[in-house]
Order: structure tokens, then sequence, then C-alpha cells
């Protein structure tokens, strides 16, 4: 039996009906118990639920299918879960929730790097599950929103566009260019540029921007944000020992430079 029959095998042993969220979540794990408990509480709550259990063949069923969201674990056969998230991000623009047994900060710094939008440790309680999955989908569907009332023509006080000299910032096309040229950054680097961008030369705190990219409160000790801002900065050519153009607060969070992008 091929992994793809397998997958549709397991979705219909569910006796699943259509989706009442109408969102398709694909769970990529080899762990058959876990990922059959996963499937079935998320059936539950109206998600329509896909299995891949090697990771070699979600990137074959995650390009085919383009699921709404990506529950990835780390550790999988033939190309573990790091693997696959590097691979799938050039044609995969979805939120991907990486999940794992290894409570090592190392993993989470590397998975965000790598194009991961959020991280679990298991044993994760599936309330939490729940709330990250659902923080996830609302973004993607604000952005969605944005994207479709976005006017056909746009002007300079077009307040969806944010400009600083050499920066543009669009978020009718979700689109960056710094001097001219297009700046490929992801999806969670552009909500966080964003977001600073609209506070221009007024601090923003490490919560504000938590909250705001992944729905929940800031518990003080993640470093996604921190990562995020790194990232950014090095593509809109920052100095990373001395950021003048997205400053650094220490203990208190980031300020946007509004006259540092000439």
């Amino acid at each position: 039996m091929t992994e793809r029959a397998l997958t549709e095998t397991i979705f219909n042993d569910n006796n699943l009906s259509p989706s009442i969220t109408g969102k398709h979540i694909m769970l990529v794990e080899d762990d058959m118990s876990l990922a059959e408990w996963f499937s079935d509480y998320l059936s539950e709550q109206g998600y329509l639920v896909t299995l891949a259990t090697r990771g070699d063949i979600a990137i074959e069923l995650i390009e085919a299918d383009q699921p709404d969201l990506v529950i990835l674990d780390i550790m999988l056969p033939v190309k573990d879960g790091f693997e696959v998230c590097q691979a799938i991000r050039p044609f995969y623009r979805g939120p991907i929730l990486m999940m794992t047994a290894r409570d090592h900060e190392t993993d989470e710094v590397l998975g965000l790097e790598l194009g991961a939008d959020d991280y679990v440790v298991k044993p994760v309680k599936p309330r939490v599950l729940l709330s990250r999955i659902k923080a996830l989908l609302r973004r993607v569907s604000s952005q969605e929103t944005v994207s479709t009332v976005a006017p056909a023509v746009t002007s300079e006080t077009d307040e969806n566009i944010l400009s600083f000299a050499k920066l543009t910032i669009d978020a009718n096309s979700r689109t960056t260019t710094l001097a001219g040229a297009k700046v490929a950054i992801s999806s969670n680097e552009f909500d966080v540029l964003w977001q600073l961008a609209q506070s221009a030369d007024k601090l923003v705190s490490r919560k504000e921007l938590v909250i705001q990219r992944r729905g929940i409160d800031y518990d003080g000790f993640d470093r996604s944000i921190d990562i995020l801002i790194s990232r950014i900065r090095k593509k809109l050519g920052d100095d990373a020992s001395n950021p003048y153009r997205i400053k650094t607060v220490w203990g208190k969070g980031y300020l946007f430079v509004k006259g540092a992008w000439e």
C-alpha cells in the first residue's frame, strides 16, 4: 500500500463528514497511536485531517494537497522535520506547527529559522494544541482579508502601504522593497516588520509582538520574536552587531527607526 493510500485509508476509517471549519490539516507523525489520537481529536473539532508518516512522502503530499496547516513532528523516518520544513517552504505558504518530544532550545531556534511558525513540545495538552492551531489559522485569515479588500489601485495615502525613504512595505501584496529591489521575506517576518513599522519611532514590546503573532500571552521565555527580528535585520541590511534600523531596547522590546532608511 502506498503512503497516499495509507493516508486516505486513515481518513476514511475515521468516517469523517466534510469539515465543519473547512480547514484541512496535514499531520506528519510516525507514531501511529499518537497520530490517530490527534486525528480523532481534531476531527471532533471540525477539521479535515490527513496523515503522512514519513518525511519524504510528506513533502509530496503537502505540495500536492496544499493543506491549510501542517503539524510537523521532528523525529521522522527518511527525512526529519527540519528537512521537511526547509523543503516545503519554497512552495508552501501556509502555517507550520512543529512538534517534538525533545525539549531543546536549539530545536526551536532551528525550526523557526527554517520557516516554522510555532513550536510545541510533546506531550502537549489537547486544548493547548487546539489554541495554537486556531491562532495560526486566524492570522492567515486576517492576511487573506487584507488581500481581498485591497483596492485595485493604490495611492501614496493608502494606509496599507508604508514608505520610509528607500523602504516600502505593502500589506496589499504583502511585499517589501528596499532601494527598488524586492526583499524575499517570510510571512512571519512580514507580520513582525509590519507591526514594528506601523509604530515607527515608538517602542513595541516583545509581549505585544508575541500576542499579535501567536494570539497567546508572552511567557517571558519565547525567543521566536528575537529570531525573526534577527532575520529581518539581515535581509534589510541592518548591522547585526550594532543595529540602527531596528533597535533593541534591552528588557523592553524593539524600536523601528523611521529615519534610518535613506
